[in-house]
């Protein structure tokens, strides 16, 4: 049959990344300790070459479903970069993996064990002529307790759901540990999530963001310095929103940082 794909194209423009979106597969990935499957919405990319039309989407895809069966570490995506450019006879190739993993939670008092859900976004790029470069995305959340509303209080204060999404640009991710991560940012919120709560365990939360309120601003700083702390790090960003519950509105801060 002809090969339409290969066929020589005339307008000299090199395309940068051309390729598969949308694509949904399982993937074992070793988070926490241990292998998690997870369902994975990939988007996984190539370059093409400005002498030839198209590029071969089903070698993509046949890539993606021979890894999807074998167990990998964050650090084995250079692999699935790897064998695209190989595979396709180019010189660079991309992949984003948005998927939910689960952090493994145990009450405070009760001690009752449940699973919190933490998303994810692993992105990764390969160029022949450098090393793979990885995005590490996290949306961790936590509860906020606002200090100004303890302050002119008689009693109680509001408090709120909270989010911060981070995205962490790395080099080296042969021991990038995500779990500890999540653990570090979400320590910097007034009280942890918990999945599953006992009444001891609700009133233990209760009374320990009450002891410990911050402003949006205050963990957005806190968030900041734990990240300053991580190693192999290039750049990273950071954001924090509070749902409020006093008002129609949201409470944001954001930062981002570029290592030397």
């Amino acid at each position: 049959m002809i090969d339409v794909q290969n066929q020589t194209d005339t307008r000299g423009i090199k395309i940068q990344q051309t390729g598969v979106t949308g694509v949904h597969l399982p993937f074992s990935f070793f988070i926490g300790g241990e292998f998690q499957q997870v369902l994975a919405k990939v988007r996984f990319t190539v370059s093409l070459s400005e002498k030839i039309r198209g590029t071969h989407m089903s070698r993509l895809v046949e890539i993606l479903t021979d890894f999807s069966a074998v167990p990998l570490k964050i650090s084995d995506i250079e692999k699935i970069l790897l064998d695209a450019t190989e595979k396709l006879e180019t010189d660079f190739a991309a992949i984003k993996m948005a998927f939910k993993f689960f952090v493994k939670r145990a009450a405070p008092i009760s001690e009752k064990i449940s699973l919190l859900d933490i998303d994810c976004e692993i992105s990764a790029n390969f160029s022949r002529s450098s090393n793979a470069n990885f995005s590490l995305k996290l949306a961790v959340p936590f509860t906020s307790l606002c200090p100004c509303s303890k302050e002119i209080s008689e009693f109680g204060a509001h408090n709120q759901r909270s989010i911060c999404r981070v995205k962490l640009d790395f080099n080296d991710v042969e021991n990038l540990d995500v779990e500890k991560i999540v653990r570090l940012i979400e320590s910097q919120g007034s009280a942890k999530i918990y999945p599953l709560l006992k009444r001891e365990d609700e009133k233990f939360v209760t009374e320990a963001a009450y002891k410990n309120p911050k402003f949006v601003e205050d963990i957005l700083r806190d968030v900041v310095i734990s990240l300053r702390q991580l190693e192999n790090i290039l750049a990273f960003e950071v954001e924090c929103e509070n749902f409020e519950s006093i008002h129609n509105h949201n409470a944001f801060a954001f930062h981002s940082e570029i290592r030397s």
